[in-house]
């Protein structure tokens, strides 16, 4: 047995979202799953049932007609959160929201909101936006440069978390024999002024019972895990391989101390795409099926184009040399746009060439026969790889296979939970509850009178 209790959120792509192109052909998959309430609810359900620990939704700003079914046509996150909310209990509830194109009080606001709703199970998946066609959708014809918008969501994260605490946990007191309904001494307003942002506050509304909604993030490259090293809670990281994963993973805990933060104070999940049957060769076979199902030129050359700022590639020769959009990584997804960059002009490779060599079959680790899956999941977990998944699961019956096969063996071996130990999507993930910042002001200035 172990103390430590591997964490998973379950995140679903309806119809079908990056590297699963085809899913919306799947029968078992509604043609309007990717908009209906009822098929997310029921996901939750699922997910709840199974002792999950969160559902996540992941969200996007810009499309063109090339981009996944499931982005084509889908919910806003904190609209869709709300409603899931009513229907569970225990399991948190993680949206996306851009700190490139929303203001924090609206933030702050609306994630406090669903935080209350939901009796403290919220979490906020802070992007900064690496589609660059949203910049239009805002009124700006141009999209932030990498250096600012990292700037930027540091700085919201600050404020957002400011407004949080806009109310001490007592002010309200209610008291009807003094007509005092609030003690206006326990409501603070923000007065922030910073590079990026003027926010006066206070915010009209009080802290939930996890205190604040949960703080994740996702990225890989210096700027982004320096992000996660001073206010990352959550993250979501890459899963290719269980030594890149070991590495990220010491060197984003490791970011933590600078910060007066401690290991356990971040959580860090891999991305994970089961492919479970009943023997390894079986499970292999499958996998490979599906990757075939999405296996089109075309398709993958357009959606290559996302890392640059969904550029057009197909303007180009598909056999002559890889064209020179090193300009465009700035703007758009930076690390995958350099490392493209770079392999092309290393090995001399046609735009053709490039596109087959970053889309080529490459099988998940987590793939095999339910004791495969599970043995590497603890392999993962133990070699502090990853202190959980999330779980990205194609269809309903996928869900049901890994619940019902893979994590009876992980909940034998002592590794996952067989109840939830909280309420809370904090204390489920063995977060602590953070203090109010101006309760703490006031106690160290008692102090200091003393």
């Amino acid at each position: 047995m172990t103390e430590r209790k591997l964490k998973i959120a379950l995140s679903v792509y309806g119809v079908g979202g990056p590297g699963q192109h085809s899913l919306w052909k799947d029968p078992r998959i509604p043609a309007n799953a990717s908009i209906d309430i009822d098929w997310y609810i029921a996901r939750a359900k699922q997910a709840e049932a199974a002792l999950f620990d969160a559902l996540f939704i992941v969200d996007s700003q810009f499309i063109n007609a090339t981009y996944p079914a499931h982005y084509l046509n889908r919910l806003e996150p904190l609209t869709l959160l709300s409603a899931v909310a009513t229907h569970t209990k225990n399991l948190g509830l993680i949206g996306t929201a851009s700190s490139t194109y929303n203001s924090p009080f609206n933030l702050a606001r609306r994630f406090g909101s669903l935080d209350h709703i939901s009796h403290g199970r919220a979490g906020w998946n802070v992007v900064t936006s690496f589609d660059t066609g949203t910049s239009r959708n805002y009124g700006l014809e141009e999209h932030l440069d990498y250096a600012t918008r990292y700037g930027r969501a540091l700085e919201a994260v600050q404020v957002v978390r400011g407004l949080w605490d806009s109310y001490e946990d007592d002010a309200f007191v209610a008291d009807v024999e003094n007509d005092l309904f609030l003690d206006p001494a326990k409501l603070h307003p923000l007065n922030h002024r910073g590079e990026h942002f003027r926010v006066d506050g206070p915010l009209n509304l009080s802290r939930s019972p996890q205190g604040q909604p949960v703080i994740f993030q996702a990225g890989i490259s210096e700027e982004g895990k320096t992000l996660a090293g001073e206010v990352a809670e959550g993250i979501y990281a890459p899963g290719e391989d269980i030594d890149t994963a070991r590495a990220y993973y010491k060197d984003v805990k490791g970011r933590l101390a600078q910060h007066g933060r401690h290991w356990d104070d971040l959580v860090i999940l891999v991305g994970a795409t089961p492919v479970i049957a009943s023997t390894d060769a079986e499970a292999h076979r499958l996998a490979r099926e599906i990757y075939e199902s999405d296996n089109d030129f075309d398709r993958k050359l357009a959606a290559f184009g996302r890392a640059f700022g969904a550029y057009d590639f197909s303007q180009h020769d598909l056999d002559a040399p890889f064209p020179d959009v090193s300009a465009l990584a700035e703007k758009g997804g930076r690390t995958r746009s350099a490392a493209i960059v770079g392999r092309a002009a290393e090995g001399g490779l046609s735009l053709r060439q490039t596109v087959e060599e970053f889309t080529q079959y490459s099988p998940s680790p987590f793939i095999g026969s339910p004791e495969t899956v599970a043995d590497t999941i603890q392999d993962w977990f133990l070699g502090r790889a990853a202190d959980g998944l999330n779980l990205r699961a194609r269809t309903p019956d996928d869900i049901d296979t890994f619940t019902s096969e893979v994590l009876p063996i992980l909940q034998r071996r002592g590794l996952f939970r067989t109840e939830y130990e909280a309420d809370t999507l904090r204390g489920n993930l063995g977060l602590r509850v953070p203090e109010n910042s101006n309760t703490a002001n006031a106690s160290a200035s008692a102090l200091v009178e003393a």
